[in-house]
């Protein structure tokens, strides 16, 4: 990651925030409540809970994964790797079936969710980058301002255009749905954004700066990436190649 460009874009990112405030966007902090410790080896692309196993998947090329893993070690407690020519992306179960993107390969595969077996490789038109469900449909991401809303063929329901202070917001990343709305990482940010999905407005903004501590960086530290809700509604994050996935609250600043 090009730390001077996530600088960059944090600040610009911060001054919209601020210099638009008839928006009304709430502002949020946060307060880890338990921090359990993640594989550094893991690319985290998509993080999701379902029938209380946490599930992963993992990006790069050559170490893209599907797993499920132990939250109190940070183990897998199963990894499948794809080919190397996958990069892997954002995954959720909808109904009998796990989803999972990849980048620039324009297919998504699909597995059992009960056997995690592979079933099928499905044509895709966009880049993948997020994938949540609100458990009737997916929702994707593509790094650009738009979310897309699709039924379990991956056939198009809507698109919607996400706006901050109405100005649209690119580089929607990871994506969880908590509380009928969605949640996503901003890329080379520090930012989640709480959006209404009907709208795709922005309704507040979540600020994880200094979430990692400087002492658990390495050089391989990458970006914040990675957004989990248990069936308690306990939230979970973390980030690419980080050695802390952290359970969460929010502060009102």
């Amino acid at each position: 990651m090009n730390r001077l460009l996530h600088i960059l874009l944090s600040a610009v990112l911060g001054l919209s925030l601020c210099t638009c405030s008839g928006a009304q966007v709430i502002g949020y902090g946060i307060r880890v409540q338990e921090e359990y410790p993640h594989d550094t080896g893991a690319y985290t692309q998509g993080l999701f809970f379902h029938d209380g196993v946490l599930y992963e998947t993992t990006g790069q090329y050559g170490s893209s994964s599907l797993r499920t893993v132990d939250l109190k070690s940070g183990k897998p407690l199963t990894n499948q790797r794809f080919d190397r020519k996958y990069f892997g992306e954002g995954s959720a179960i909808l109904g009998q079936d796990l989803y999972i993107l990849t980048w620039t390969n324009k297919v998504v595969f699909r597995y059992d969710a009960a056997t995690l077996k592979y079933k099928s490789t499905v044509s895709y038109p966009r880049e993948g980058w997020g994938l949540t469900t609100d458990g009737k449909q997916l929702i994707a991401s593509d790094g650009s301002a738009n979310l897309y809303f699709m039924d379990a063929d991956l056939k198009l329901l809507r698109r919607q255009q996400v706006t901050l202070n109405g100005r649209p917001l690119r580089n929607l990343n990871e994506l969880e749905w908590i509380d009928g709305k969605v949640w996503a990482n901003v890329y080379l940010t520090d930012l989640i954004v709480i959006i209404d999905p009907a709208s795709g407005k922005v309704e507040a903004t979540v600020n994880c700066a200094g979430l990692l501590p400087a002492s658990l960086r390495t050089p391989d530290t990458d970006v914040l990436n990675g957004i989990a809700v248990d069936g308690e509604g306990k939230i979970y994050i973390t980030g690419k190649n980080w050695p802390r996935l952290y359970q969460i609250e929010l502060v009102k600043k």
